[in-house]
C-alpha cells in the first residue's frame, strides 16, 4: 500500500468515489487515494436511498442553487454513464400531489422553481384531478405536478463502477480503513487509519458524509456547526401492488424547513415499490439500530446542547414532528396511513417486510436553523464537504467536477488536464455546462 499521497478522499460513497473519478482522470502523474471504513464503497447513505434521479423542481433556485444546478445537469450525465456502462436507468418520471388548497399553492411554487432551474415545459405540467385521474386512476389529490424528467436508477452501481472506473486510472482505494486520528504535518497530514497504520498526503478532501462534520472540527474548520443524524425507513410493497401506479408518487412537505418528509411511493428500478422514507431521529450516522444508538446517545447529545442544535431540539413544533416520525418508526400504520391520504387502496396489513434503512445528516447552524444548501470550508490543504444530502446522489458527478474545478481555480490543488477525456464527457464542457 502507498503511503504517500498528494490527495487523499475519506469517503467512499457517491460522492468521494465521484471526485475521485474525475480527479484520476485529470492527474496522471499524482497519487490519488479513497478512504472507506466499510468493507465496499456505497455501503451506507450511498447505497440506501429511493435511488431515484430527481428533477430539480423541489429546490430553491436562491437557497439550494448548487444544488439545483448539480441536478439538473447529473440528470443527464448518470443517464449518459448508465448506457456507456450497461448499468439500470429508467426514466419513468414522478407525481407530486397535493392534497388541498395550500398544497396547490406550493405546486405553483415548485413549477416556478423548475423552471428557474432549467427544466422545460415539455418535463414538469402542473394537472388537475381529472387530468391525472386519467393516467393515474388509483392517485387521489386536488393536484399534482406530472414531472416527465425524472428516473430510477441503482446507486450502488454506479458508484461501484465510478470507483473501478478511478483504480484503472490509478486511484488506491483503502477499504476497511477508518479514520481515527488526523494530525497536521509541515508539508500536509497525517492520518491513522485503524489506530495503527499511518498514510501522508499533501491535500485532503473530506467527503465522509454522516461523519464529516467530525472530521472539520478535528482540523479546526466549522466550529460553530453541528450536524443531526435521521434514519429513513422503508416498508416493502406486496408484489400485488407493483402495477397500482406507473409513476412514483411524493406529496407536497407539511414543513419544509425541517428534514422530515412525509413518505413516498416509490417505484425502483427493479419495479418493485416501497413506502418511505420517514426521518427518525437518531444518535449516529451508522444508528440503524438500539445498540449504535445507545453508545453514541450521550455524546451526541452533550455536543448538541453545546452548539446552535440546542435552540433546535427545543423547538417546541420540532419536538413534535419528531415525536410524530418516532411513532411512524413504532407503527407500520401509522407510516402506511401517510401514504393511503394519496393511494387509498393499499392497505397496512399487507405490508409485512421492511426495506433498507439509511441515514441523512443535517447540519444545524449557530442560530438553531437547518442548513439548506451545501457548506463548503477548507483551509491551505484540506477542503470540507458538509450538508451534502438529496439531491446529492443526482448531482454527484456535475458537483464533483464542480469541486475538482474549484480546487483549481483557487489553487488549492492544481489539476494537469483540464481538457481531458473522462468517460462519456471532457471535463472542460462538463465546467462550461455548469457556468451556464
Amino acid at each position: 500500500m502507498t503511503k504517500n499521497f498528494d490527495i487523499l478522499i475519506i469517503g467512499g460513497g457517491i460522492l468521494g468515489t465521484s471526485i475521485s473519478y474525475f480527479l484520476s482522470s485529470l492527474n496522471k502523474s499524482k497519487s490519488i487515494g479513497v478512504i472507506e471504513q466499510s468493507e465496499n464503497v456505497a455501503v451506507h447513505t450511498s447505497g440506501r436511498n429511493t435511488g431515484k434521479v430527481h428533477a430539480p423542481y423541489l429546490y430553491n433556485p436562491e437557497k439550494k442553487k448548487l444544488f439545483a444546478k448539480a441536478a439538473f445537469h447529473g440528470y443527464e450525465m448518470w443517464e449518459q454513464y448508465a448506457k456507456l456502462k450497461n448499468l439500470p436507468f429508467k426514466k419513468d418520471g414522478v407525481i407530486e400531489v397535493a392534497l388541498d388548497q395550500k398544497g396547490i399553492k406550493v405546486l405553483e411554487k415548485y413549477l416556478k422553481w423548475a423552471k428557474q432551474n432549467g427544466l422545460e415545459d415539455s418535463d414538469i405540467e402542473l394537472m388537475d384531478k381529472n387530468e391525472i385521474k386519467k393516467i393515474e386512476p388509483e392517485i387521489q389529490c386536488e393536484s399534482a405536478l406530472n414531472v416527465h424528467r425524472d428516473g430510477s436508477a441503482d446507486y450502488s452501481k454506479f458508484t461501484e463502477s465510478l470507483m473501478d472506473d478511478s483504480k484503472n486510472s490509478g486511484t488506491q482505494v483503502l477499504l476497511n480503513s477508518k479514520v481515527t486520528e488526523i494530525k497536521k504535518e509541515e508539508q500536509g497530514w497525517k492520518i491513522v487509519l485503524n489506530y495503527e497504520k499511518e498514510v501522508f498526503t499533501k491535500f485532503l478532501i473530506n467527503a465522509a458524509g454522516g461523519e464529516a462534520m467530525d472530521i472539520a472540527h478535528d482540523v479546526g474548520l466549522g466550529e460553530k456547526l453541528t450536524d443531526v443524524h435521521f434514519r429513513g425507513e422503508y416498508w416493502k410493497a406486496p408484489t400485488e401492488y407493483n402495477s397500482l401506479t406507473k409513476t412514483s408518487i411524493y406529496s407536497v412537505p407539511e414543513f419544509p424547513d425541517y428534514p422530515f418528509l412525509d413518505p413516498h411511493w416509490i417505484i425502483r428500478v427493479d419495479d418493485s415499490c416501497e413506502i418511505g422514507p420517514n426521518a427518525v431521529p437518531v444518535f449516529s450516522p451508522y444508528g440503524y439500530d438500539k445498540t449504535e444508538n445507545f453508545k453514541e446517545f450521550l455524546p451526541k447529545m452533550l455536543e448538541m446542547l453545546g452548539s446552535g442544535a440546542r435552540k433546535a431540539i427545543f423547538d417546541k413544533q420540532f419536538q413534535e414532528l419528531a415525536m410524530n416520525e418516532i411513532q411512524s418508526s413504532m407503527s407500520k400504520s401509522s407510516m402506511v396511513e401517510r401514504v393511503r391520504r394519496f393511494l387509498p387502496k393499499i392497505e397496512p396489513e399487507k405490508f409485512t417486510e421492511k426495506g433498507t434503512a439509511g441515514i441523512r445528516s443535517s447540519v444545524i447552524n449557530e442560530n438553531g436553523k437547518f442548513e439548506p444548501d451545501v457548506i463548503l470550508l477548507n483551509n491551505e490543504s484540506s477542503y470540507h464537504i458538509l450538508n451534502y444530502n438529496s439531491p446529492g446522489a443526482t448531482g454527484a458527478l456535475a458537483f464533483s467536477a464542480h469541486v475538482v474545478d474549484n480546487l483549481h481555480q483557487s489553487g488549492l490543488f492544481k489539476s494537469e488536464d483540464l481538457n481531458a477525456d473522462c468517460g462519456p464527457w471532457k471535463f472542460s464542457e462538463i465546467i462550461e455546462k455548469l457556468k451556464e
